[in-house]
């Protein structure tokens, strides 16, 4: 008895190189060599675990040793706070990070936590909304450490797993997450868990952040990121038992705002009268009249439009398909009537097909946003 204790000692002894899933696996092969009577059994067991302790310390050893080298980009406002955000990891359990859209948060926080030291000993686990961003980032932060996707950044969707052994960061929704819950109830594949665009308070995000509260205080090594625009950032620290929040600025751009009501009042004709006409133009037309005006405006550029949901993506997607069939049309009838102006009206009908059909790409990849 004193020969087991004495090995087990040993054994535990060097938990500081495993991972924490790996630690798991070796407990509960000790556990289970503290039932054994059978000498056999028990050298047999010995020897297992022997063997799986020096793999595993291998594989930690390995994950040590290949770590990607971390480049920032500088020009984001987050890079600029890049050691009090490494400095606040290390020196606390749960951190708030707040700040506007295009600071950089998404991309260079799980860095952070590879240079903080994490990452090692389980995945940094970073949680999206959708499933689309879950991919883009995972690709961009990719590119940033000049890597190919899977290798030490990965993601993981539903029906769809891009990660390895070898991965560092892991890229997923937060219902993968919550999903991996039902196996891992501890989470020990991971050692830091980004909650990002917590401000959008989902119901996945909340139970997460719910169930992650609970878990704190059984796993004291693992750390927990949440990252928020600066909505409500004081009530999330709150509800962390007063976390730190650190607030990143946003880089801004000049806007100009033009307004094109679906209501115009026209007022040809109308100096006599009581009351203005009005013209009524519906949702369709009305996008459509502000790309005519940007067209003319500022030329072919990328145009982002914002609608209430998917149907009325759907359907604007079509309404301009048919609407490029129609210039179509309209253009090859007029090189039938006219042929002198032949290249001139070759000329606006790909200006004024390339056009809709970037339109009608962007309205659908939002379209595919929002069904995600």
């Amino acid at each position: 008895m004193h020969e087991i204790k004495k090995f087990i000692e040993n054994v535990t002894a060097q938990f500081e190189n495993l991972t924490f899933k790996h630690r798991y696996l070796i407990s509960r092969e000790l556990r289970q060599l503290e039932t054994l009577d059978d000498s056999d059994k028990l050298i047999e067991k010995e020897l297992y675990i022997s063997e799986k302790l020096e793999e595993f310390k291998a594989f930690f050893e390995d994950r040590k040793n290949n770590l990607p080298k971390i480049t920032y980009d500088e020009n984001l406002p987050v890079a600029l706070r890049k050691d009090e955000i490494i400095k606040t990891i290390k020196e606390n359990q749960v951190v708030i990070i707040a700040g506007e859209t295009g600071s950089g948060k998404t991309t260079q926080i799980p860095k952070m936590c590879l240079e903080a030291g994490l990452g090692i000993k389980g995945f940094i686990g970073h949680t999206q909304p959708r499933r689309i961003a879950a991919r883009a980032v995972a690709q961009r932060i990719s590119d940033e450490l000049q890597e190919s996707l899977g290798k030490s950044v990965g993601y993981k969707v539903r029906f769809t797993d891009v990660t390895e052994n070898t991965s560092y960061i892991k890229l997923m929704t937060d219902g993968i997450l919550l999903a991996e819950t039902a196996n891992d109830r501890l989470l020990l594949n991971y050692d830091c868990i980004i909650i990002d665009e917590a401000h959008e308070r989902s119901l996945n995000i909340d139970f997460l952040l719910g169930y992650i509260k609970n878990l704190l205080s059984k796993r004291k090594d693992l750390k927990l990121i949440i990252t928020s625009a600066t909505i409500n950032t004081k009530r999330f620290s709150e509800h962390f038992n007063n976390a730190p929040i650190i607030e990143v600025s946003g880089r801004t751009y000049p806007v100009q705002t033009v307004y094109m009501p679906l209501n115009q009042e026209n007022t040809e004709d109308t100096e006599d009268d009581d009351e203005l006409e009005t013209e009524e133009l519906d949702l369709r037309n009305g996008v459509l009249k502000a790309i005519n005006y940007l067209f003319k405006e500022h030329g072919r550029q990328d145009t982002l439009v914002f609608l209430p949901g998917e149907r009325e993506i759907m359907d604007l997607a079509a309404f301009l398909k048919r609407l490029i069939y129609q210039i179509l049309r309209s253009y090859l009838y007029t090189l039938d009537l006219q042929p002198q102006s032949k290249t001139r009206s070759l000329h606006l009908t790909k200006v004024y097909v390339l056009f809709y059909v970037q339109m009608l790409q962007k309205l659908l990849l939002q379209s595919l946003v929002l069904s995600m």
